[in-house]
């Protein structure tokens, strides 16, 4: 067992941080205000090789899998909302890559995230407006139609969902299969019959796109399902019959992109947590810092604790990626849940220690106290962690 990072990730981590320094930051609160997705801060991070294809494919070439969660804890550190417009389209790449064949990887992945000199991004349509974490319930279909598919149906809350080029939507094509009558298709912004609905205006990651993807009668080829028809046909003909069939395809991607979602909430933590303890060292009251005061020095300590166990659960999920084993007692979900809410207790905390100072927008804590929220709660509310800890727990 090592926990050293080898001089390559010192690098890499290196990296990533300036650019957060020096691309992010500065233009973080701006853009928060905007409420407006930062193509110009995307831009730069693909002239800079942070956005694209070649980052992902660096990090499965990866034997640590530490890749991703070095670069995305530093680009969070700088701004969360920024940090999801860069990394967003990974949730999609994700599921392209879970369910979709050799070809479809080849021909949609590139087109997920364009070129450097023009930029795309992709969305995951899951969520509906009566559906979130039951996906059993996802009402949008997919009709077989000669040599195309038909999608009807709405998905809320997705991530890209105004502004992407690529969509991988979640459909069921046998309702009473349950989640196992669902597929994956993809589908891109000039098929007839989608659009983007509604943005919301959200309390935090305000960079970030969210928004309504609405599919009426959206008609897409039949070779857009992944995994290909074939494939498709003999799942339904399995599940049929009453054999048993693999999970939700949308279950199984959460799974393995959770982590990822934990050390994005780390990154937020962290960059908290930093500007608290800074802010303590300077700040003098009853003629000392408050830093030296029991109660926030207490405070501080609890902090750096609970961000350093979420880390290291996140870098166990990677390794349990990296060497091939399979989450035996729910790892994913233990490190999303401990560091989505260690997230919104520090940051928090941030703003306690800072008093006055914490709750205006002069200063950033207020906003990585925003920030931090949606972190318990999307891709599996911090309830559904628990229920998949303890599901796996008691099954043992």
């Amino acid at each position: 067992m090592d926990f050293s990072l080898s001089e390559e990730h010192l690098e890499l981590q290196k990296w990533a941080h300036e650019f957060a320094v020096r691309e992010i930051r500065p233009v973080a609160s701006e853009w928060d205000e905007r409420e407006e997705f930062p193509w110009p801060v995307v831009q730069k991070a693909a002239e800079a090789g942070l956005y694209g294809l070649d980052i992902y494919m660096q990090h499965q070439a990866d034997p640590t899998q530490l890749t991703l969660p070095i670069v995305m804890e530093e680009v969070f550190w700088g701004c969360a909302g920024i940090g999801l417009a860069i990394f967003g389209t990974g949730l999609a790449l994700a599921a392209l890559a879970g369910s979709g064949t050799p070809e479809q990887m080849m021909e949609w992945a590139p087109k997920m995230f364009g070129t450097v000199e023009k930029p795309a991004v992709a969305a995951f349509g899951v969520t509906e407006p009566q559906a979130g974490s039951d996906v059993s319930s996802l009402r949008t279909r997919a009709v077989r139609d000669g040599d195309h598919w038909v999608l009807n149906g709405t998905k809320v809350f997705i991530t890209n969902g105004s502004v992407a080029d690529v969509y991988v939507i979640i459909a069921t094509v046998d309702p009473a299969l349950g989640h196992r009558g669902q597929a994956s298709f993809v589908v891109h912004k000039d098929d007839p019959g989608i659009r983007a609905g509604k943005k919301e205006k959200k309390l935090g990651i305000r960079a970030s796109d969210t928004a309504e993807v609405i599919l009426d009668d959206c008609t897409i080829p039949l070779d857009r399902v992944l995994g290909g028809v074939d494939k498709l046909e003999g799942k339904l003909a399995k599940a049929r019959s009453g054999e048993a069939t693999k999970g939700s395809a949308a279950l199984a991607t959460f799974e393995r992109t959770r982590p990822f979602v934990a050390v994005q909430a780390i990154g937020i933590a962290r960059a908290a947590m930093e500007f608290a303890r800074d802010y303590a060292n300077e700040r003098v009251a009853f003629g000392a810092p408050i830093g030296q005061h029991q109660s926030v020095a207490n405070m501080l300590a609890d902090m750096a604790v609970d961000i350093e166990c979420s880390r290291l659960l996140v870098w166990k999920a990677n390794w349990i990626a990296a060497t091939g084993r399979t989450f035996q007692m729910a790892e994913g979900s233990m490190s999303k849940l401990k560091a989505g809410e260690t997230a919104v207790r520090v940051t928090e905390q941030a703003v306690q220690i800072l008093g006055g100072y914490g709750f205006i927008r002069d200063f950033p804590v207020e906003k990585w106290y925003r920030d931090s929220k949606i972190m318990t709660i999307f891709e599996g509310t911090s309830e559904m962690q628990r229920r998949v800890i303890a599901r796996n727990l008691l099954a043992q």
